[in-house]
């Protein structure tokens, strides 16, 4: 067995599916587990993905947010213990991979247009679910 192989089979047990599929542009609550001593908590970063990096297990992602007037980005592993849950907030629609530009653009010019076709397909989705849930 090679190198690549053992790792991934070793890799396979902390690998996460529960993340949901999002796109840079899309808007994320992370809620991530804080420890602040003997105590943990857990502590909602809500804003904007700016960058995915895909890159086997050690992929993750940038998000951005405006707090107290100030730019403020975190990078989060996908396969973190300490990610408790990932929610997609709204859906945005951009035609580049890496917002970085979001870093100059202040106030009304950083926003990201709402992608609806996106969305409708989210709605749809979960109606689908429900009606297999419950064929009533």
């Amino acid at each position: 067995m090679n190198r690549g192989a053992l790792l991934k089979v070793v890799e396979q047990k902390y690998t996460r599916s529960d993340i949901p599929d999002f796109r840079p542009g899309d808007t994320v609550r992370v809620n991530y587990k804080v420890v602040e001593g003997n105590r943990t908590r857990v502590q909602a970063y809500e804003g904007v993905v700016i960058k995915i990096k895909r890159n086997g297990f050690n992929s993750s992602f940038t998000v951005r947010k405006i707090s107290f007037n100030e730019g403020v980005e975190r990078i989060f592993p996908f396969n973190s213990p300490l990610i408790e849950s990932v929610q997609v907030v709204s859906r945005g629609k951009v035609r580049r991979a890496k917002l970085y530009y979001l870093r100059e653009l202040r106030g009304k010019a950083a926003r990201i247009k709402g992608d609806r076709k996106r969305l409708n397909q989210d709605v749809e989705a979960k109606a689908a679910a429900r009606s297999e849930e419950n064929p009533a």
